[in-house]
C-alpha cells in the first residue's frame, strides 16, 4: 500500500508560504484596533440591554427646574446674564 510517497500532512505548510509568517506592526495594530472596537461594541449593547429592560432606572429623580431658586418655572429671562 504505501508506494513510497510521503502523505501530505495538513500540519505541514505548502511550498508558497512564506516560512515568516508573523504579523507586521501595522497588521497587529489593526488587530488590536478591532478587537477593542468589539468590545467597545459589546458594552454598548449590553448597555442598550440594560436600558430596554429599566428604562425608568436611568432616569434622574429630580428635574431640570427642581435647583432654580426665586424664577418661576418657565421663565428665562435675565437668567444667564
Amino acid at each position: 500500500m504505501d508506494g513510497g510517497q510521503p502523505v501530505p500532512s495538513p500540519l505541514v505548510p505548502l511550498e508558497n508560504v512564506p516560512s515568516d509568517s508573523s504579523m507586521s506592526l501595522e497588521q497587529k495594530t489593526t488587530f488590536v484596533f478591532v478587537i477593542l472596537l468589539f468590545i467597545f461594541l459589546g458594552i454598548l449593547i449590553v448597555r442598550c440591554f440594560r436600558i430596554l429592560l429599566d428604562p425608568y432606572r436611568s432616569m434622574p429623580t429630580s428635574t431640570w427646574a427642581d435647583g432654580l431658586e426665586g424664577l418661576e418655572k418657565g421663565q428665562f429671562d435675565h437668567a444667564l446674564a
